[in-house]
């Protein structure tokens, strides 16, 4: 399986921040989710890919580009949709698009006629009057309008209504259906990718904590639920980590077979969400409640 882009031993050091030693793939044809608290390096890695920020060590290639700080024209094969703001607010959104659309020689109006009615977006309204959610959905708007082969996807369900969100999903479904298209999906809204990712990527402190299918990752871990004397010391290094209340525990299992042997039937097994996953492995240790 080809991959359409390929983190390799990527680090990056800032004042109070580092990236250490990423390596991933996004695969072509497919939807990646990029998923981490705040602050896990998911931002930084999308900045990286879309040439805004230079790694200190390893290496990307985006579409079979190897990147370089000179290199620039792979990024007319992305559409990229980013959680902040990128578009001047003084203009109305029409004007807008008139001034990126030359850049893209795909730029395909009726594409982006159908996405301005079917978000309901005016176009004589400017863009500093603009909600937060119809400026996200301007720029997918925008991102799809030139049928890019690979989507990046920064928070995209930022501010949008749950219907909407809901709509989009079903868009990005469609979007990758003929197999050349690959999605990369950066959210901490991780039931948006319960639904429709293939692949899970899982970024916590700058370091990577898997990559791998998210049927393969569902599959692997399992969330136990049971009295607190059974937390001994071994029990407790087995588990990634413990939430501790009045009545009980519950705490994730990184090996679904190893887990089940060591409790055997004097627990609760539930499959965990990847919000559990990311939430436990994020917390670690003892949370108490």
């Amino acid at each position: 399986m080809s991959n359409a882009i390929e983190v390799t031993g990527v680090s990056k050091t800032y004042k109070n921040y580092k990236l250490s030693d990423v390596t991933f793939g996004v695969p072509k044809g497919y939807i990646t989710g990029l998923i981490g608290p705040n602050g896990a390096g998911k931002s930084t890695i999308i900045k990286m890919i879309m040439g805004m920020v230079q790694p200190d060590k390893g290496s990307i290639s985006v579409l079979g580009n190897v990147l370089s700080p000179h290199s620039g024209d792979y990024k007319e094969e992305i559409g990229y949709v980013s959680d902040e703001n990128i578009f001047y607010d003084c203009i109305t959104m029409g004007r807008m698009k008139q001034i990126i659309a030359p850049f893209y020689s795909r730029w395909d109006e009726d594409a982006y006629t159908k996405y301005m009615t079917l978000f309901e977006l005016p176009e004589r309204k400017k863009i500093k009057d603009c909600s937060k959610g119809m400026k996200m959905k301007f720029s997918i708007a925008m991102a799809l309008s030139y049928h890019p082969s690979l989507l990046i996807m920064d928070e995209p369900t930022a501010g949008l209504d749950p219907v909407f969100r809901r709509e989009l999903l079903d868009l990005l479904s469609e979007y990758i259906m003929d197999e050349e298209k690959s999605i990369l999906f950066s959210t901490h809204l991780t039931t948006d990718l319960d639904r429709v990712a293939d692949y899970i990527t899982f970024l916590n402190k700058g370091n990577l904590v898997l990559s791998d299918t998210k049927d393969d990752v569902l599959e692997r871990y399992l969330l136990v639920k049971g009295a607190s004397s059974l937390l001994d010391a071994d029990v407790r290094k087995e588990l990634v980590g413990v939430r501790e209340t009045a009545v009980g525990f519950e705490g994730l299992a990184r090996e679904r077979k190893k887990a089940m042997e060591l409790f055997g039937d004097r627990v609760l097994y539930q499959q965990p969400t990847l919000e559990e996953i990311m939430y436990f492995t994020s917390k670690g240790g003892n949370q108490h409640a």
